[in-house]
Protein backbone atom coordinates (compact mmCIF):
# COMPACT_ATOMS: atom_id res chain seq x y z
CA UNK A 1 0.00 0.00 0.00
CA UNK A 2 1.33 3.40 -0.94
CA UNK A 3 2.09 5.50 2.10
CA UNK A 4 0.36 8.85 2.16
CA UNK A 5 2.61 11.85 2.85
CA UNK A 6 2.42 13.22 6.40
CA UNK A 7 0.49 16.42 6.91
CA UNK A 8 2.37 17.20 10.10
CA UNK A 9 3.57 20.81 9.93
CA UNK A 10 7.30 21.43 10.24
CA UNK A 11 8.78 23.82 12.81
CA UNK A 12 9.84 26.10 9.98
CA UNK A 13 6.29 26.37 8.68
CA UNK A 14 4.96 26.95 12.19
CA UNK A 15 7.40 29.76 12.92
CA UNK A 16 7.56 31.24 9.42
CA UNK A 17 7.28 35.01 9.45
CA UNK A 18 4.85 36.68 7.14
CA UNK A 19 6.24 38.54 4.12
CA UNK A 20 3.34 40.98 4.01
CA UNK A 21 5.20 44.31 4.37
CA UNK A 22 2.02 46.31 4.81
CA UNK A 23 1.17 44.20 7.82
CA UNK A 24 4.64 44.85 9.23
CA UNK A 25 4.15 48.57 8.74
CA UNK A 26 0.80 48.54 10.49
CA UNK A 27 2.14 46.40 13.35
CA UNK A 28 5.00 48.83 13.95
CA UNK A 29 2.77 51.71 14.99
CA UNK A 30 2.90 50.81 18.65
CA UNK A 31 4.39 48.21 20.96
CA UNK A 32 1.21 46.23 21.78
CA UNK A 33 0.36 45.97 18.08
CA UNK A 34 3.85 44.72 17.20
CA UNK A 35 3.81 42.14 19.93
CA UNK A 36 0.28 41.05 19.00
CA UNK A 37 1.56 40.43 15.48
CA UNK A 38 3.83 37.72 16.95
CA UNK A 39 1.02 36.01 18.88
CA UNK A 40 -0.53 33.93 16.05
CA UNK A 41 2.81 32.20 15.50
CA UNK A 42 3.15 31.56 19.23
CA UNK A 43 -0.40 30.21 19.40
CA UNK A 44 0.35 27.80 16.56
CA UNK A 45 3.39 26.42 18.34
CA UNK A 46 1.51 26.31 21.65
CA UNK A 47 -1.25 24.25 20.02
CA UNK A 48 1.21 21.84 18.44
CA UNK A 49 3.16 21.51 21.70
CA UNK A 50 -0.05 20.48 23.41
CA UNK A 51 -0.92 17.86 20.82
CA UNK A 52 0.29 14.37 20.05
CA UNK A 53 1.98 14.87 16.68
CA UNK A 54 4.42 12.07 15.94
CA UNK A 55 6.96 14.45 14.40
CA UNK A 56 7.36 16.32 17.67
CA UNK A 57 7.12 13.25 19.89
CA UNK A 58 10.34 12.03 18.27
CA UNK A 59 12.07 15.19 19.47
CA UNK A 60 10.52 15.65 22.87
CA UNK A 61 13.45 17.37 24.56
CA UNK A 62 13.98 19.79 21.68
CA UNK A 63 10.33 20.83 21.60
CA UNK A 64 10.21 21.09 25.40
CA UNK A 65 13.15 23.48 25.38
CA UNK A 66 11.62 25.42 22.48
CA UNK A 67 8.37 25.81 24.44
CA UNK A 68 10.26 27.09 27.50
CA UNK A 69 12.25 29.51 25.34
CA UNK A 70 9.20 30.86 23.52
CA UNK A 71 7.31 31.28 26.81
CA UNK A 72 10.29 33.24 28.14
CA UNK A 73 10.32 35.48 25.05
CA UNK A 74 6.62 36.22 25.49
CA UNK A 75 7.14 37.01 29.18
CA UNK A 76 9.97 39.38 28.27
CA UNK A 77 7.48 41.22 26.05
CA UNK A 78 5.21 41.34 29.08
CA UNK A 79 7.90 43.31 30.95
CA UNK A 80 8.19 45.78 28.06
CA UNK A 81 4.45 46.28 27.60
CA UNK A 82 3.65 46.44 31.31
CA UNK A 83 6.55 48.75 32.18
CA UNK A 84 4.33 51.83 32.10
CA UNK A 85 1.26 50.23 33.67
CA UNK A 86 2.63 50.09 37.21
CA UNK A 87 1.78 53.73 37.92
CA UNK A 88 -1.48 53.65 35.93
CA UNK A 89 -3.40 50.55 37.01
CA UNK A 90 -3.43 49.26 40.64
CA UNK A 91 -1.72 45.86 41.05
CA UNK A 92 -4.69 43.65 41.96
CA UNK A 93 -6.83 45.29 39.28
CA UNK A 94 -4.10 44.77 36.70
CA UNK A 95 -3.80 41.10 37.66
CA UNK A 96 -7.60 40.71 37.50
CA UNK A 97 -7.78 42.31 34.04
CA UNK A 98 -4.94 40.12 32.81
CA UNK A 99 -6.36 36.82 34.02
CA UNK A 100 -9.97 37.65 33.16
CA UNK A 101 -8.84 38.25 29.58
CA UNK A 102 -6.87 35.01 29.43
CA UNK A 103 -9.70 33.02 31.01
CA UNK A 104 -12.38 34.38 28.67
CA UNK A 105 -10.26 33.48 25.64
CA UNK A 106 -9.36 29.99 26.90
CA UNK A 107 -12.72 28.76 28.28
CA UNK A 108 -14.59 28.42 24.94
CA UNK A 109 -11.92 25.95 23.84
CA UNK A 110 -11.40 24.22 27.20
CA UNK A 111 -14.97 23.90 28.54
CA UNK A 112 -15.76 20.78 26.53
CA UNK A 113 -12.64 19.00 27.76
CA UNK A 114 -13.26 20.20 31.31
CA UNK A 115 -16.79 18.80 31.22
CA UNK A 116 -15.66 15.41 29.90
CA UNK A 117 -12.98 15.21 32.58
CA UNK A 118 -15.12 16.63 35.39
CA UNK A 119 -14.75 13.44 37.46
CA UNK A 120 -10.94 13.69 37.38
CA UNK A 121 -11.05 17.44 38.08
CA UNK A 122 -13.29 16.92 41.13
CA UNK A 123 -11.05 14.10 42.31
CA UNK A 124 -8.00 16.39 42.28
CA UNK A 125 -9.72 19.61 43.36
CA UNK A 126 -7.22 20.29 46.18
CA UNK A 127 -4.26 20.03 43.81
CA UNK A 128 -5.96 22.26 41.25
CA UNK A 129 -6.96 24.85 43.86
CA UNK A 130 -3.40 25.14 45.18
CA UNK A 131 -2.02 25.40 41.64
CA UNK A 132 -4.53 28.14 40.80
CA UNK A 133 -3.78 30.06 43.99
CA UNK A 134 -0.02 30.01 43.48
CA UNK A 135 0.30 30.30 39.70
CA UNK A 136 -2.61 32.63 38.93
CA UNK A 137 -3.95 34.47 41.97
CA UNK A 138 -0.81 35.27 43.96
CA UNK A 139 2.31 35.10 41.77
CA UNK A 140 1.72 37.94 39.31
CA UNK A 141 -0.11 40.03 41.90
CA UNK A 142 3.00 39.94 44.10
CA UNK A 143 5.18 41.06 41.17
CA UNK A 144 2.86 43.97 40.34
CA UNK A 145 2.76 44.91 44.03
CA UNK A 146 6.55 44.72 44.34
CA UNK A 147 6.97 47.00 41.31
CA UNK A 148 5.26 49.80 43.24
CA UNK A 149 7.84 49.85 46.03
CA UNK A 150 11.17 48.71 44.57
CA UNK A 151 13.41 49.38 41.58
CA UNK A 152 13.68 47.52 38.29
CA UNK A 153 17.28 46.62 39.21
CA UNK A 154 16.19 44.96 42.45
CA UNK A 155 13.32 43.14 40.73
CA UNK A 156 15.61 41.69 38.07
CA UNK A 157 18.32 40.62 40.50
CA UNK A 158 15.88 39.01 42.93
CA UNK A 159 14.12 37.25 40.05
CA UNK A 160 17.34 35.28 39.48
CA UNK A 161 16.57 33.36 42.67
CA UNK A 162 13.54 31.67 41.08
CA UNK A 163 15.50 29.01 39.11
CA UNK A 164 17.62 28.43 42.23
CA UNK A 165 14.48 27.71 44.23
CA UNK A 166 13.28 25.36 41.47
CA UNK A 167 16.57 23.48 41.37
CA UNK A 168 16.56 22.95 45.16
CA UNK A 169 12.89 21.93 45.29
CA UNK A 170 13.32 19.62 42.29
CA UNK A 171 16.20 17.93 44.07
CA UNK A 172 14.08 17.47 47.22
CA UNK A 173 10.74 16.44 45.71
CA UNK A 174 11.62 15.09 42.25
CA UNK A 175 15.09 13.69 42.86
CA UNK A 176 16.63 15.61 39.95
CA UNK A 177 20.43 15.70 40.31
CA UNK A 178 22.43 18.92 40.60
CA UNK A 179 25.38 18.14 38.34
CA UNK A 180 28.62 20.11 38.33
CA UNK A 181 28.05 21.51 34.80
CA UNK A 182 24.52 22.52 35.82
CA UNK A 183 25.80 24.36 38.91
CA UNK A 184 28.59 26.07 36.94
CA UNK A 185 26.19 27.03 34.15
CA UNK A 186 23.80 28.47 36.73
CA UNK A 187 26.55 30.68 38.20
CA UNK A 188 27.69 31.83 34.75
CA UNK A 189 24.12 32.77 33.76
CA UNK A 190 23.56 34.65 37.05
CA UNK A 191 26.84 36.53 36.55
CA UNK A 192 25.70 37.46 33.05
CA UNK A 193 22.38 38.79 34.39
CA UNK A 194 24.16 40.82 37.07
CA UNK A 195 26.50 42.21 34.40
CA UNK A 196 23.50 43.14 32.24
CA UNK A 197 21.41 44.90 34.87
CA UNK A 198 24.39 46.78 36.38
CA UNK A 199 25.80 47.58 32.91
CA UNK A 200 29.16 46.31 34.15
CA UNK A 201 29.29 48.77 37.05
CA UNK A 202 29.27 46.29 39.95
CA UNK A 203 29.76 49.10 42.48
CA UNK A 204 26.03 49.74 42.08
CA UNK A 205 25.37 46.60 44.09
CA UNK A 206 26.92 48.18 47.19
CA UNK A 207 24.53 51.13 46.97
CA UNK A 208 21.36 49.07 46.60
CA UNK A 209 18.61 49.90 49.06
CA UNK A 210 16.23 47.08 49.91
CA UNK A 211 12.51 47.65 50.51
CA UNK A 212 9.44 45.61 51.34
CA UNK A 213 8.88 45.18 47.59
CA UNK A 214 12.03 43.05 47.45
CA UNK A 215 10.49 40.64 49.95
CA UNK A 216 7.33 40.43 47.83
CA UNK A 217 9.46 39.63 44.77
CA UNK A 218 11.42 37.00 46.68
CA UNK A 219 8.18 35.39 47.85
CA UNK A 220 6.84 35.48 44.27
CA UNK A 221 9.92 33.62 43.04
CA UNK A 222 9.53 30.94 45.72
CA UNK A 223 5.83 30.47 44.94
CA UNK A 224 6.57 30.18 41.21
CA UNK A 225 9.09 27.44 42.03
CA UNK A 226 6.42 25.54 43.97
CA UNK A 227 3.95 26.04 41.10
CA UNK A 228 6.47 24.64 38.60
CA UNK A 229 6.95 21.55 40.76
CA UNK A 230 3.17 21.12 40.92
CA UNK A 231 2.95 21.37 37.12
CA UNK A 232 5.43 18.50 36.85
CA UNK A 233 3.22 16.52 39.24
CA UNK A 234 0.07 17.11 37.16
CA UNK A 235 -2.10 13.96 37.15
CA UNK A 236 -1.77 12.17 33.83
CA UNK A 237 -5.54 11.71 33.62
CA UNK A 238 -6.07 15.48 33.36
CA UNK A 239 -5.63 17.02 29.92
CA UNK A 240 -3.34 20.05 29.67
CA UNK A 241 -6.14 22.37 28.56
CA UNK A 242 -8.56 21.06 31.20
CA UNK A 243 -5.84 21.77 33.76
CA UNK A 244 -5.23 25.30 32.51
CA UNK A 245 -8.93 26.09 32.11
CA UNK A 246 -9.67 24.97 35.66
CA UNK A 247 -6.71 26.75 37.27
CA UNK A 248 -7.39 29.94 35.31
CA UNK A 249 -11.04 29.93 36.40
CA UNK A 250 -10.31 29.13 40.04
CA UNK A 251 -7.46 31.62 40.17
CA UNK A 252 -9.21 34.61 38.61
CA UNK A 253 -12.28 34.61 40.89
CA UNK A 254 -10.41 35.89 44.00
CA UNK A 255 -8.68 38.49 41.81
CA UNK A 256 -12.00 39.87 40.56
CA UNK A 257 -13.25 40.19 44.14
CA UNK A 258 -9.98 41.81 45.19
CA UNK A 259 -10.12 44.25 42.28
CA UNK A 260 -13.55 45.53 43.34
CA UNK A 261 -12.25 46.12 46.85
CA UNK A 262 -9.11 47.81 45.53
CA UNK A 263 -11.14 50.13 43.30
CA UNK A 264 -13.01 51.45 46.34
CA UNK A 265 -9.81 52.56 48.10
CA UNK A 266 -7.50 53.63 45.27
CA UNK A 267 -7.55 56.64 42.92
CA UNK A 268 -9.51 56.40 39.70
CA UNK A 269 -7.67 55.49 36.51
CA UNK A 270 -8.58 55.70 32.82
CA UNK A 271 -8.97 52.79 30.40
CA UNK A 272 -7.01 54.27 27.49
CA UNK A 273 -6.29 52.49 24.18
CA UNK A 274 -2.72 51.89 25.36
CA UNK A 275 -3.98 50.20 28.52
CA UNK A 276 -6.44 48.07 26.53
CA UNK A 277 -3.72 46.94 24.11
CA UNK A 278 -1.34 46.14 26.94
CA UNK A 279 -3.96 44.19 28.90
CA UNK A 280 -4.88 42.17 25.81
CA UNK A 281 -1.24 41.29 25.26
CA UNK A 282 -0.50 40.22 28.82
CA UNK A 283 -3.88 38.46 29.01
CA UNK A 284 -3.63 36.45 25.79
CA UNK A 285 0.13 36.30 25.33
CA UNK A 286 1.79 36.34 28.75
CA UNK A 287 -1.03 34.42 30.42
CA UNK A 288 -2.73 32.03 28.01
CA UNK A 289 -0.11 31.27 25.33
CA UNK A 290 2.91 31.44 27.62
CA UNK A 291 1.29 29.23 30.26
CA UNK A 292 0.38 26.61 27.62
CA UNK A 293 4.00 26.61 26.48
CA UNK A 294 5.44 26.59 30.00
CA UNK A 295 3.17 23.73 31.12
CA UNK A 296 4.25 21.65 28.14
CA UNK A 297 7.92 22.50 28.77
CA UNK A 298 7.82 21.56 32.45
CA UNK A 299 5.96 18.29 31.84
CA UNK A 300 8.38 17.43 29.01
CA UNK A 301 11.89 18.43 30.07
CA UNK A 302 11.25 19.12 33.75
CA UNK A 303 11.13 22.27 35.89
CA UNK A 304 14.93 22.56 36.27
CA UNK A 305 15.76 22.73 32.55
CA UNK A 306 12.78 25.03 31.93
CA UNK A 307 13.80 27.37 34.75
CA UNK A 308 17.40 27.57 33.50
CA UNK A 309 16.12 28.57 30.06
CA UNK A 310 14.06 31.22 31.88
CA UNK A 311 17.38 32.91 32.70
CA UNK A 312 17.41 34.22 29.12
CA UNK A 313 14.53 36.58 29.98
CA UNK A 314 16.72 39.65 30.81
CA UNK A 315 18.60 39.19 27.54
CA UNK A 316 15.37 39.18 25.52
CA UNK A 317 14.15 42.18 27.54
CA UNK A 318 17.26 44.04 26.42
CA UNK A 319 16.79 43.05 22.78
CA UNK A 320 13.12 44.08 22.77
CA UNK A 321 13.93 47.34 24.57
CA UNK A 322 16.32 48.08 21.71
CA UNK A 323 13.83 47.10 18.99
CA UNK A 324 10.69 48.67 20.46
CA UNK A 325 11.91 51.43 22.78
CA UNK A 326 15.11 52.51 21.04
CA UNK A 327 17.28 51.80 24.09
CA UNK A 328 20.99 51.48 23.18
CA UNK A 329 22.85 48.17 23.06
CA UNK A 330 26.49 48.41 24.15
CA UNK A 331 29.48 46.06 24.35
CA UNK A 332 28.48 45.24 27.93
CA UNK A 333 25.13 43.98 26.62
CA UNK A 334 26.92 41.68 24.18
CA UNK A 335 29.20 40.28 26.89
CA UNK A 336 26.23 39.76 29.23
CA UNK A 337 24.17 38.02 26.52
CA UNK A 338 27.13 35.71 25.78
CA UNK A 339 27.51 34.82 29.46
CA UNK A 340 23.78 34.19 29.93
CA UNK A 341 23.34 31.93 26.92
CA UNK A 342 26.66 30.12 27.52
CA UNK A 343 25.57 29.38 31.08
CA UNK A 344 22.17 28.13 29.90
CA UNK A 345 23.75 25.82 27.31
CA UNK A 346 26.25 24.46 29.83
CA UNK A 347 23.51 23.86 32.40
CA UNK A 348 20.94 22.27 30.08
CA UNK A 349 22.71 20.52 27.20
CA UNK A 350 22.64 16.71 27.59
CA UNK A 351 26.29 16.44 26.50
CA UNK A 352 27.40 18.24 29.67
CA UNK A 353 24.86 16.68 32.03
CA UNK A 354 25.06 12.94 31.46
Amino acid sequence: MRRMPSKTPSPRSVLKWSDNHSTHEKAGRNIPARLFYCLPHSIKLATICGGNYSFFMARTSLIGCACALLATIIWSGNFIVARGLGDVVPPVTLAALRWTTGTLVLLPFAMGIMWRQRAALLKHWRYLSISALLGVTVFNTLIYTAAHTTTALNLTLIATTTPMFIIVLSRIFLGEPITRPRAIGLMVAVFGIVTLVTRGDFAILWDMAFTVGDLWMLLAGFLWAIYSILVKKKPAEINQYAYLGTTFLLGVLPLIAGAFIEQSITPQWNMTPAVVGSVLYIGIGASLVAYVLWTKAVTTVGPVTSSLIYYSLPAFCGIEAYLFLGEPVTLIHGVAFLLIFSGIILATHPRFNQ
